[in-house]
């Protein structure tokens, strides 16, 4: 993952995302990443629920 933090607290998920940040261009070029989860990935303590997560703007 990049940039992305995942708190479960019972069944509440709270994600932090620090939108200063960036990691370059996406592959296409046509936009520059924030955070990702890098592919689908189990929340925590939960592995049969999973999380997809790209957050990014326009450069």
């Amino acid at each position: 993952m990049k940039n992305v933090e995942m708190k479960l607290s019972g069944n509440i998920l709270t994600i932090t995302v620090d939108v200063s940040q960036e990691f370059g261009l996406s592959s296409s070029g046509k936009s520059k990443i924030i955070a990702s989860t890098e592919g689908n990935i189990s929340i925590p303590d939960r592995e049969e629920v999973k999380i997809g997560l790209n957050i990014y703007r326009k450069p």
